[in-house]
């Protein structure tokens, strides 16, 4: 695993629990009806998340009331959206309308806002909420521009072709690798949204 995917998940992790602890308060006195232990425990099993293949697999499949929310500012949104995401700000989650039947999907340019919508949506008792763990720029980078290596075993070749084919789905450019050395992203846009907050 990469360094900086494990300081990703950490400081999501660390977000999540911030914002955990902002909406339910002490643990001792907890009169909310928030299942803090629940939360908590989705949290760390990753139940809390989906990454961006996995969110790609859903969308080709067209996985039945999947509702993808982008919580990024209009400028954002318009630059570069996910297709099929509908935008919508955090303070607008709150109140928002969703059917029992919806598999929610919130994202934000890497994660942390999503993360914070996640738990307000969870407080309010929605159950199948999931935040894009890297945000958007973990879709350009995995989905729209996945650096696949050379040289790899039969088995993971299989999965690399799997990418490969879902990247071009979207649209996408998969490239092969000799090495780790960052391939230039696909699109100019790609730097302004990567540049942008949360």
């Amino acid at each position: 695993m990469k360094r900086s995917s494990v300081l990703r998940g950490l400081a999501l992790a660390a977000i999540v629990l911030g914002a955990l602890a902002a909406v339910v308060g002490s643990p001792r006195a907890n009169g909310s009806g928030v299942d803090v232990a629940a939360l908590a425990r989705d949290v760390e099993t990753e139940q809390d998340h989906v990454t961006a293949i996995e969110l790609a697999r859903w969308i080709r499949d067209r996985k039945p009331g999947l509702r993808i929310i982008d919580v990024r500012d209009s400028a954002e949104f318009e630059d570069y959206h996910i297709p099929g995401a509908e935008r919508m700000p955090v303070k607008s989650v709150v109140k928002a309308a969703f059917k029992p039947s919806e598999t929610i999907v919130m994202y934000s340019g890497g994660g942390a806002h999503a993360a914070q919508a996640w738990v307000i949506l969870r407080a309010r008792g929605e159950r199948h909420v999931f935040f894009l763990r890297g945000g958007v720029a973990e879709w350009l980078d995995e989905v729209m521009n996945p650096q696949i290596p050379a040289n790899l075993s039969r088995e993971a070749r299989v999965d690399a072709d799997s990418v490969g084919a879902l990247s071009r789905y979207f649209g996408g450019v998969p490239r092969r690798v000799d090495s780790a050395v960052p391939v230039p992203a696909f699109k100019a846009t790609v730097a302004r949204v990567r540049g942008r907050g949360c």
